[in-house]
């Protein structure tokens, strides 16, 4: 199964939060893709904790997920899916990951929570907190 992670999936398993364990099981499962605008978020997060760039890079290519970048399809699609989630408050990173997950039908793993109130977007969001 393909498989496409939110910053905050990926997150949780580098700082070992809650849902990280979930997380780690769907990586065995199959194509595992993040979009390169989630990946800009995590690189900001780390950076953001005084982590060095040498070791972001580290700690990144030890993850099993290929990056896919946010083209023109992309980012048409994030933003047909702004008037389904403005009221959410979802971000463009966001709506960068259901867009991949929409192109390439596949499931979505988060572990923000507010994404289990996603309705009207034509592809699975797995909330793993």
């Amino acid at each position: 199964m393909t498989q496409v992670f939110d910053a905050s999936a990926v997150l949780a398993v580098i700082f070992e939060e809650p849902g990280a364990d979930q997380v780690e099981a769907f990586w065995a499962e199959g194509d595992n893709l993040l979009c390169a605008v989630n990946y800009a978020e995590i690189v900001a997060k780390l950076a953001e904790r005084g982590i060095v760039d040498a070791e972001i890079a580290t700690v990144l290519e030890g993850i099993p997920i290929d990056v896919i970048p946010f083209d023109r399809r992309s980012a048409h699609q994030a933003g047909l899916l702004r008037p389904a989630t403005k009221a959410l408050g979802l971000s463009l990173g966001d709506r960068a990951c259901l867009a991949l997950g929409i192109i390439r039908e596949a499931r979505v793993v988060t572990a923000d929570r507010g994404w289990k109130k996603v309705t009207g977007v034509d592809v699975e969001v797995e909330v793993v907190r």
